[in-house]
């Protein structure tokens, strides 16, 4: 699109510059008094004022439309962005989920087998002293 609007540019440009050229010339060898041919030249010239002003006018209203579309897209976008940030979040947070329970799983079943081998530990020191009290009790 800038290239079109580069093509567009020159060939406006060149169109302005060749009309201003050949109607200089042309005025310059036509036999006219100097009065005359300043009053055309000074009307010729306002005549490509008004033309450029208005090509002036008119890039300004289409650079003012590639700014705003610019914005709608650039909001769109970051729309577009939060969505997918946020989807992102939720996932993350069901992982982090299902991390947290897989981990108080394997807590609890750890602190299981703690007290298993705990509550086995305490069976066999109360039976080794069981057993030491009444050999002691036998020797004496």
């Amino acid at each position: 699109m800038a290239d079109d609007n580069g093509v567009g540019k020159g060939l406006l440009i060149g169109f302005l510059t060749g009309s201003i050229v050949g109607s200089l010339l042309g005025l310059l060898y036509a036999p006219k008094s100097g009065k005359e041919l300043r009053g055309e030249i000074k009307d010729i010239s306002n005549d490509y004022l008004e033309d450029t002003e208005e090509y002036i006018r008119n890039a300004k209203v289409k650079a003012n439309q590639l700014i705003n579309d610019g914005k709608k897209k650039s909001e769109e976008l970051v729309a577009e962005a939060k969505v997918k940030v946020d989807a992102l979040l939720d996932e993350a947070e069901k992982i982090l989920d299902v991390a947290k329970h897989k981990t108080d799983d394997i807590v609890e079943l750890g602190k299981n087998k703690v007290n298993d081998k705990g509550e086995k530990l305490k069976s066999a020191i109360k039976k080794g002293l069981d057993t030491y009290k009444s050999e002691v009790s036998e020797d004496a």
